[in-house]
């Protein structure tokens, strides 16, 4: 891997980049969806739901769609029969009370969606490793999973080991494991471990992955993400070289040039030690917040607190997404050797104002009290996603990525 040696004289770095950032800021969201190595699936036509597909990649595509309700669905797990979500995700035991938000499911324009079939993943998976790698919407995408496949396998024949960054779930007759890695930059940081609260105190490390990515060496299939966390402030820290030798010496850029660098580390690590033949890699883009309800026309609303139902205008984009943050992963992906797939959330999630945690979530491990429930200006979580809930569709859609 090509790692950034020394402290690159920030001028130099500017020139290069500014240019590079110029061209992904024209960049519009369409040009996503053709490229080779960056490929947003497509389903297919079928008549009926359970029935796996013909596959075109010139029909549908799955980020193209809408909302439908559906009073018929039957979740596959609950936040009760489920005994590996935490609190922070569990809504319904934590005080939500209605419950529309679980019955919305993804239609794509022209075609239908696979239903998630935990015994047909399962086979699918057989004696293999699948690591979801990123952060805490990363971790939520991880939960949904293992309690979709949780949901077919016998007690006594699964496990499960949770550490601070690294969680394995067992599935023990098929020698499946699902895993998760924490690494919220995907690249180093000075807070991977002890989380610093203040975003202004923390630095990236964005010239080195190893110390991470030696977790996720001989691993079958890689899920990536990585976005909130660089979404702090307009610029980010970034250090050259090593926390060995302190935190001194950091510079300030703007938050799209670190996150490119970041990137285009991540990239080179993966095009460096991934043998294609082997591993599967994909990389699920950014899942939207929801604090402005003016976006979506509610003047009077208090971020996605009380939202029932999903915004049902096409296209609808609100401040909680950055475009150019999207253009970045398309074109370092694009130029990588290394077949990536991305699972394309972000446009489906922009609609889903109505599936955040909001009030029925926990701070400090504590779920909140009537009185910070009654104040959702400063207490409602809508970064976070309630489960069950839209991250299944997230992985409905990996789900027909991955069985391709």
């Amino acid at each position: 891997m090509a790692n950034f040696r020394g402290n690159v004289p920030l001028s130099i770095i500017t020139i290069t980049i500014l240019a590079f950032a110029a061209l992904l800021y024209t960049e519009r969201l369409g040009s996503l969806s053709s490229r080779a190595k960056f490929r947003f699936k497509p389903c297919a036509r079928s008549n009926a739901d359970d029935e796996l597909f013909d596959f075109d990649p010139d029909q549908c595509s799955l980020n193209h769609g809408k909302w439908v309700f559906n009073r018929s669905i039957e979740p596959l797990y609950s936040d009760r029969t489920c005994r590996f979500l935490d609190r922070q995700v569990s809504c319904v035991k934590n005080g939500r009370p209605d419950s529309d938000y679980r019955y919305w499911e993804w239609q794509p324009d022209n075609c239908r969606l696979p239903k998630f079939d935990p015994r047909m993943v399962l086979r699918k998976l057989k004696g293999k490793r699948l690591m979801f790698v990123g952060d805490s919407l990363q971790r939520g995408q991880w939960q949904s999973f293992v309690c979709l496949v949780d949901s077919v396998i016998p007690k006594g024949k699964k496990s499960m080991k949770r550490g601070r960054l690294h969680s394995v779930f067992r599935a023990k007759e098929y020698d499946v494991t699902v895993e998760f890695y924490w690494a919220p930059f995907l690249v180093e940081s000075n807070t991977d471990v002890r989380i610093k609260a203040d975003p202004k105190q923390r630095i990236v490390k964005v010239d080195s992955v190893e110390k991470h990515a030696k977790h996720w060496l001989g691993v079958d299939i890689l899920v990536f993400n990585t976005y909130v966390w660089w979404m702090s402030g307009l610029k980010t820290k970034i250090l050259w070289g090593s926390f060995a030798n302190g935190e001194e010496g950091y510079e300030e850029v703007e938050t799209h040039i670190s996150y490119t660098l970041g990137l285009k580390t991540w990239a080179n690590w993966v095009d460096s030690n991934v043998n294609p033949s082997k591993t599967r890699v994909f990389f699920t883009t950014m899942s939207p917040s929801h604090h402005r309800p003016a976006d979506w026309g509610n003047e009077n609303g208090t971020k996605c607190f009380d939202e029932r139902r999903p915004v049902l205008k096409k296209g609808h984009w609100g401040s909680g997404s950055d475009k150019r943050l999207m253009g970045v992963v398309g074109s370092v992906v694009a130029r990588m050797k290394v077949p990536v797939t991305v699972i394309n959330i972000t446009q489906l999630s922009e609609y889903r104002i109505d599936a955040h945690t909001s009030v029925y979530t926990e701070l400090g491990g504590k779920v909140l009290t009537g009185d910070q429930k009654d104040d959702p200006l400063h207490y409602a979580d809508c970064i976070h996603w309630c489960l069950p809930g839209l991250p299944d569709t997230w992985n409905q859609i990996f789900y027909t990525n991955l069985m391709l």
